[in-house]
């Protein structure tokens, strides 16, 4: 770690300690923290995910928010290489649904979005043994997604791949992604959601109907 790396980490530990102090540790706190001290940072995008990378490595709640955030602010400098590092801290750093939703609907779906081509690499991810790398399969869908990207991955491919997976906050993703699908394909969600009324487990099946229409809502919870 490099003499700038170290007095920005303890000037952010600083700052955090101050906000401990004076009890106003929140998500949001943290970020205005985060904001204010990437202003004054090199705007090269190799030297800040490399600092971001440091953050990460010290396994902290602020510090990784903090490292995401700054990653989502170098979004006009991804390109394609960008995937390596974010795949990487993927497998590496995210280890719950926070920082899964964190990383996936910010830095790494704005990435997605810029080489939507690569969002075929996510099938591989519903094999993995960490839950929350099996989640992001279905939550880094949610940007593209939102901003109609053309998908290269089937949606529903990966839903099928998650269908029955052992950890509810999977279950809850995919979920989500159905749910957000729905507002710019109903109509195969919907027929999704006839088809598998039964083999969904019910903590997905109820995520995934939260934006349908009341009368398919009530007709499917009722079958």
């Amino acid at each position: 770690m490099t003499n700038d790396q170290l007095r920005i980490i303890e000037e952010l530990k600083l700052e955090f300690a101050v906000l401990r102090e004076i009890k106003r540790f929140t998500t949001s706190e943290v970020r205005k923290i985060s904001a204010k001290t990437f202003k004054k940072l090199p705007k090269d995008q190799h030297r800040v995910l490399d600092l971001c990378e440091k953050l990460l490595e010290l396994r902290i709640w602020e510090m990784t928010i903090t490292a995401f955030d700054w990653a989502y602010r170098m979004r006009k400098d991804y390109d394609e290489s960008t995937f390596e590092v974010f795949d990487d801290w993927m497998h590496r750093f995210i280890v719950d649904w926070w920082d899964c939703d964190d990383f996936c609907t910010h830095a790494f779906g704005e990435l997605m979005i810029k080489y939507p081509q690569l969002l075929v690499r996510s099938l591989d991810w519903c094999e993995h043994e960490n839950f929350a790398v099996r989640r992001c399969a279905a939550v880094i869908l949610i940007l593209p997604i939102k901003r109609k990207v053309e998908l290269t991955v089937d949606p529903f491919e990966i839903c099928e791949r998650l269908k029955n997976d052992p950890h509810y906050l999977v279950l809850k993703g995919y979920g989500w992604m159905l749910k957000v699908l729905s507002s710019m394909q109903y109509d195969e969600v919907l027929n999704y959601l006839e088809s598998n009324q039964s083999a969904m487990p019910r903590i997905a099946f109820r995520y995934a109907l939260e934006k349908m229409k009341i009368s398919d809502r009530r007709k499917l919870m009722n079958q």
